[in-house]
């Protein structure tokens, strides 16, 4: 029943994942979740201590695995919608908070009707020599 992949026993350090192909990521997904129902069936006939705490192990090491999986997908579709600016999907937008994303572009912010344009050419500032 101990038959456990020695390669998914130690903590999977992200560093070392990163460099691994998505081929190879899915492999290792599997591994570990196999790894998981063994321990997880040991829990419950009461298997050795040393078994009961390795669950949270391997438990982050999953997930450590699935962060850098979904870490490189959004990494290539970034770089597909690079050259789109404006039809970004809403997951690749930058965040920044609620107030900023809706507050006015600098073009709107800085645009002039008509009429004001008149009224500031005919009616500029006037400059005087004392400063009240």
């Amino acid at each position: 029943q101990d038959a456990c992949p020695s390669t998914a026993a130690m903590s999977v350090k992200a560093f070392e994942i990163r460099e691994k192909s998505k081929g190879e990521l899915q492999k290792q997904l599997d591994e570990l979740k196999t790894e998981l129902g063994q321990l997880r069936v040991a829990k419950v006939t009461g298997g050795a201590a040393s078994k009961l705490s390795k669950i949270k192990e391997v438990r982050k090491s999953i997930a450590r695995v699935l962060t850098v999986m979904n870490q490189k997908q959004k990494e290539t579709l970034r770089s597909f919608y690079i050259q789109e600016k404006k039809l970004l999907p809403l997951d690749l937008r930058a965040k920044k908070t609620r107030a900023i994303r809706r507050r006015l572009t600098k073009k709107e912010a800085s645009a002039v009707t008509l009429k004001q344009k008149k009224k500031n050419s005919h009616f500029p500032l006037r400059k005087y020599a004392v400063k009240a």
